[in-house]
């Protein structure tokens, strides 16, 4: 796979071998008056307002399950839910929750009416699914997500926190293929977000991989997406869209590759790509300021 990909969340747990990075994100419940400690009853509702960085035992994880599982009252399904999902930044308790029969529980929350649930189920998915066992039972949750990320607002705590668990399901190729009915929206995302990082992100994990090659390039995407190779784009985005097109250019040179690939369609992805027009953005990234965007321009235009 390519290099390693930097992670803008709040902490981020490298994969080696994996060649990109997963994100583990801290969940809050907002404002609080002061660092609450456990009362010596260690009861289920006290441990959900332990400190975000105070780490859970199994018996104590296995209480909080049981008090997701069993209450009404969204409140402490928040709170329960924030617990469990920052617990889930340590690798440990990534094992002991699936163990404890915790993902189902988490992952049916993302079912809830109330937005706030929803995100912070989401945001617990998304650090358990840093485990690669967990993603056996978490990828029965991916068409659901994906659903729910075009279906919110743009920018939504729910959009953002379904595309950080879609990054991190699409990590390594197991699951990529989930994603394949919705290339064509994750453009479309990506244009309407004005070059969206998190979204090239989700797409760049998809252009490593041949098999989801031919996917990227028959999406139909807008003409606006030859923007994000302007030269004054900002150079997060700028390196992240080069990254894209040096990715799928990689995969194309699979042997056997594009003879085996049926004719590209007018406003497919390919047809942008590989038209004049693109070619002469890239002609004009050749005097860019950046070395790395220069760099990466060079080494597309040496494959094509």
């Amino acid at each position: 796979m390519g290099g390693v990909r930097e992670v803008g969340w709040v902490a981020a747990g490298l994969v080696l071998g994996a060649g990109a990075c997963y994100c583990i994100y801290r969940l809050t419940r907002g404002p609080r008056r002061g660092r609450r400690r456990l009362r010596p009853s260690r009861s289920a509702e006290d441990l959900t307002e332990v400190s975000y960085d105070e780490v859970l035992n199994a018996e104590q994880l296995e209480k909080l399950l049981y008090l997701l599982e069993s209450t009404d009252d969204p409140i402490i399904t928040e709170k329960a839910l924030v617990t469990l999902g920052n617990n889930a930044a340590f690798s440990v308790n990534q094992a002991i929750i699936r163990e404890l029969g915790g993902i189902p529980l988490v992952g049916n929350k993302i079912n809830s009416l109330n937005q706030s649930i929803k995100e912070k189920a989401l945001n617990a998915l998304n650090n358990l699914s840093v485990n690669v066992e967990n993603q056996v039972k978490i990828k029965v949750y991916v068409q659901r997500v994906c659903e729910d990320v075009f279906a919110d607002p743009l920018n939504s705590a729910v959009q953002l926190a379904g595309l950080r668990l879609l990054t991190n399901m699409t990590v390594t190729n197991d699951y990529q293929h989930l994603l394949s009915s919705y290339i064509d929206g994750l453009f479309h995302l990506l244009l309407i977000g004005n070059g969206s990082t998190k979204v090239l992100k989700l797409l760049l994990n998809l252009s490593e991989n041949p098999a989801m090659t031919e996917g990227l390039l028959s999406a139909q995407v807008d003409s606006s997406f030859l923007s994000l190779y302007d030269g004054q784009i900002a150079n997060e985005i700028l390196l992240r869209a080069l990254t894209l097109f040096q990715n799928i250019n990689n995969c194309l040179k699979v042997e056997g590759f594009l003879a085996a690939q049926p004719p590209f369609a007018k406003g497919s992805l390919f047809s942008l790509l590989y038209g004049e027009d693109c070619a002469q953005k890239m002609r004009a990234l050749v005097h860019h300021h950046d070395v790395d965007v220069k760099e990466k321009v060079l080494a597309i235009m040496q494959k094509l």
